[in-house]
């Protein structure tokens, strides 16, 4: 019975083993993305997932290496036809346009305004409403080509990850759908495989630190040959019958699509491209745009009735209406240009081209879609799972074999 006990014991390592490395496997990846804030004292005791952490960060490295080469804005800029985005928000922009020509005219001629009757009112909407797709497809024509002023690829990704780190999580663990699950099983072989030297040294040689180094060599291995293998080699290599290369690189065209079609739904969409150039560092030149094209068609307008109109106004007053009427154009933006919504983004067919190109790239370059963002702390995950084993193997030590 003693010696089964003391079998059993021995025997006991390399399933001991197997434990630790899928524990520490699963804690590192875990680790990555959770939790999203920091949880204990700032700034050292204490974890926040690294990818949270470093959201600003990655988000910059994914516009560098992906989203910047990949995707240009004048090129998706030129794919709206100003004819078609002028029918999708026609209906929603003649009725944004009336309450502005109401609150302009009140604010500007109170009196002329409300002298004039309803039949009055209506020639004036009907003028305006005829002019507008023309003045909307001059104005999307100069937005076409002004758009690098006006639209920043980069401040859009960057400030919807900061601001959503749930969502740059997300779109990691999309696209290492299979790898990550993967590093956490193979902790459990390789640990069992790592295990086994060290329950024949330990049957020949019963060293107290022989346990405990054991274990850091099972949480270190582990979680440094799961990374390798996602990621090495980069090059399919020929050996007998097999083909060997990263699992990462080996799914291009399966994390292609998946990638991008998160990016087209949840990133670079019509919804947040409006949000960017209305609020982000290109709206003022936005503004300049609408304030060119408002005055110009104002100036038409008031060429067809323009002494009557001086009467009522008045030279000082004129001014003051046309820069009321730019801004309340602008300041209504986003209710109209959020008609454009479906339109805009199948025009634009963002996740599409986006997946085609990605499929394109080298396998140096499609590894820079996942690995760089957390390579620089890829050290942090081995080296908890070292300690985590050494723990572990100190665990086995006093409780099983003393």
């Amino acid at each position: 019975m003693e010696w089964n006990v003391e079998t059993l014991s021995l025997l006991s390592i390399p399933l001991i083993s197997a434990i630790v490395g899928w524990g520490t496997n699963y804690l590192a990846v875990k680790m990555m993305f959770y939790p999203i804030e920091f949880v204990g004292i700032k700034p050292v005791f204490g974890w926040q997932g690294l990818i949270p952490a470093k959201r600003r960060e990655m988000a910059e490295i994914e516009v560098e290496l992906v989203l910047g080469k990949l995707l240009s804005v004048e090129e998706l800029a030129h794919r709206i036809e100003p004819e078609a985005l002028t029918h999708a928000i026609e209906r929603r922009l003649n009725q944004v346009v009336r309450r502005v020509i109401n609150d302009v005219m009140q604010e500007s001629a109170p009196q002329l305004w409300a002298s004039l009757p309803v039949q009055g009112k209506n020639l004036v909407y009907k003028r305006i409403e005829n002019d507008l797709p023309h003045v909307v497809c001059k104005m999307v024509e100069d937005f076409q080509h002004n758009v690098r002023e006006i639209l920043d690829i980069k401040e859009l990704v960057v400030q919807q990850l900061v601001s959503n780190p749930e969502l740059i999580n997300e779109i990691f663990l999309t696209a290492g759908a299979r790898e990550f699950p993967f590093i956490v099983k193979s902790g459990f072989y390789f640990g069992f495989l790592f295990g086994l030297p060290t329950m024949f040294l330990w049957h020949f040689y019963q060293a107290w630190w022989i346990l405990p180094l054991g274990g850091l060599l099972v949480g270190y291995l582990t979680n440094w040959i799961a990374i390798k293998i996602i990621f090495e080699p980069k090059k399919p290599v020929k050996i007998g019958p097999l083909t060997i290369q990263g699992m990462f690189l080996k799914r291009q065209r399966e994390v292609s699509i998946v990638y991008s079609d998160i990016i087209e739904r949840k990133l670079i969409t019509p919804h947040n491209i409006t949000q960017i150039i209305l609020r982000g560092s290109g709206s003022a030149q936005l503004l300049e745009l609408i304030e060119l094209h408002v005055n110009d068609a104002i100036e038409r307008y008031i060429a067809v009735a323009q002494p009557y109109f001086a009467l009522g106004v008045g030279s000082e007053n004129f001014y003051k209406m046309k820069a009321l009427a730019v801004r309340l154009i602008f300041d209504n933006s986003e209710k109209y240009l959020l008609y454009a919504s479906d339109y805009a983004n199948g025009a634009m067919r963002i996740g599409e081209d986006l997946s085609q190109r990605m499929q394109a790239l080298s396998a140096a370059e499609f590894e820079g879609v996942l690995r760089p963002a957390y390579q620089q702390d890829e050290w942090k995950l081995i080296v908890v799972g070292a300690l985590l084993g050494m723990m572990a193997g100190f665990a086995q030590l006093y409780l099983v074999f003393m």
